[in-house]
């Protein structure tokens, strides 16, 4: 039997976004087509993206559907900065990033953009100070609501009021937040003028159960934002081509029934978290907890084995029968150390020597049995082999 810890990377498709993907697809009509067919699949979609608007608290019409969060990311960030005001270049970069948005502003920085690093704290928190000292007259912001490797949830509101207060253009990439934190666009831009501060928050629709391939770019109705597809003025030109009807309906679900169901899975969560994070430590007593131990996602465990290599303890408990990573998925088949863990100030053996465990709506007591059965065995192995290879 095989326990699956690793929802980060992707969570298990729910059966009602499932059924809404089929029901849709049996639809006939392109949205943009005028006779009733198209109308139909139409009505559907802008029925969807009303739902996921309702959802993340924002107007309708800000809703653009995309492939998922890396593009949701991607056009967040080239669509700012080639839109941005003349004579600004630079992009404020904190350091623990996803590559989604790290690989982006590298290709920008090709282009001529200018990063200002943001320094993270030994907990993985993004510093208020630090973010607020290099904004003034960048030409644009992004921040993670929480980081997608150890957890850790930094305080989107007060790096959204620093950005309208230089008046720069923030992006908040909220793909690991959807489902577990309450996302308000509305409440997060508070009373930001028109382009300033928070503009654009990414979210990916298979975090929360719908199909791989949906997901969603929220942009401010006053934004000034470039697109990266062009070819029709489908979502105010923003992203053009078909759009995919089924997609949203399934994401549109799967987006409210997360929503519902936020606050007792995530104490649910959080509950079954601790009791891993507990176990493993009585097991292996030098393993360490990495980022903010309070305020991290509910089913984020994300742990330090010194001496062990990431990549052998994935192995071992992939062997018997436990599913988790070493980081990111989107980095999975490169063995590199954690850029997350070295932005925290730890050092690169450190940064090889970490596993992430998330739970999900799917996940039991008998998920932690039996990393608890196996979490000693799998540490003394692999900390030997770390030291025979070092030999």
């Amino acid at each position: 039997m095989r326990h699956y810890l690793d929802h980060a990377a992707t969570t298990p498709l729910r059966p009602e976004a499932r059924d809404a993907w089929l029901a849709a697809s049996e639809l006939v009509g392109n949205a943009s087509s005028t006779h009733g067919a198209g109308q139909d699949a139409r009505r559907l979609l802008e029925e969807s993206r009303e739902r996921v608007a309702a959802v993340l608290d924002a107007d309708p019409i800000e809703v653009v559907f995309t492939s998922g969060g890396t593009e949701s990311i991607n056009l967040a960030l080239q669509g700012l900065w080639h839109a941005r005001t003349p004579g600004t270049h630079d992009i404020v970069l904190p350091d623990a990033e996803h590559h989604a948005t790290m690989d982006t502003v590298a290709a920008l920085a090709a282009e001529g953009a200018v990063v200002r690093a943001v320094p993270v704290r030994a907990d993985g928190r993004i510093g208020l100070s630090d973010f607020a000292e290099r904004l003034p007259g960048a030409a644009l912001a992004t921040a993670l609501v929480a980081n997608n490797e150890v957890g850790t949830i930094n305080d989107a509101a007060s790096l959204s009021a620093a950005a309208a207060s230089a008046g720069v253009p923030l992006h908040l990439d909220a793909v690991a937040a959807l489902g577990h934190l309450p996302l308000s666009f509305r409440a997060l831009r508070g009373q930001a003028d028109a382009g300033k501060g928070l503009v654009t928050l990414s979210v990916a629709g298979h975090k929360i159960g719908a199909p791989v391939g949906v997901g969603a770019l929220v942009v401010a109705r006053t934004a000034a934002l470039t697109a990266l597809l062009r070819g029709g003025a489908q979502q105010r030109g923003l992203r053009a081509g078909t759009q995919d009807v089924a997609g949203a309906a399934a994401f549109a679900t799967a987006i409210e029934l997360a929503e519902h169901e936020r606050e007792a899975e995530s104490a649910r969560l959080r509950t079954l978290r601790d009791r891993l994070v507990d176990g493993i430590r009585s097991r292996v007593p030098a393993a360490e907890l990495l980022g903010d131990p309070h305020r991290r996602l509910p089913g984020n465990a994300h742990l330090l084995f010194p001496g062990a290599v990431g990549e052998s303890l994935l192995f071992l408990l992939d062997v018997a029968g436990v599913a988790a990573s070493t980081g990111s998925a989107c980095q999975a088949g490169v063995a590199e150390p954690s850029h997350v863990v070295i932005a925290m100030g730890r050092g690169e053996q450190d940064a090889r020597s970490v596993l992430r465990f998330t739970l999900g709506r799917t996940s039991t007591d008998a998920d932690v049995d039996a990393v608890l059965g196996v979490i000693a065995d799998a540490y003394a192995r692999a900390s030997g082999s770390s030291t025979g290879a070092r030999s």
